[in-house]
């Protein structure tokens, strides 16, 4: 879980950009993208090919 402590005197919006790049640092986010809907295993053996390629170059 992350956890951002805002100091005293910072403003909200700093902690608020520091959490958003802890959550994406850790893949929260796109964990919960992934698991909001099914994804077939047709479609998730096209998507890891597609990235395996991607990755590559």
């Amino acid at each position: 879980m992350a956890k951002v402590r805002v100091g005293k005197g910072e403003p909200l919006e700093k902690a608020l950009r520091i959490f958003k790049k802890k959550l994406d640092r850790e893949g929260t986010l796109k964990e919960m993208r992934a698991k909001k809907h099914y994804e077939k295993p047709s479609e998730r053996k096209k998507r890891k090919a597609k990235n395996a390629r991607l990755a590559r170059y």
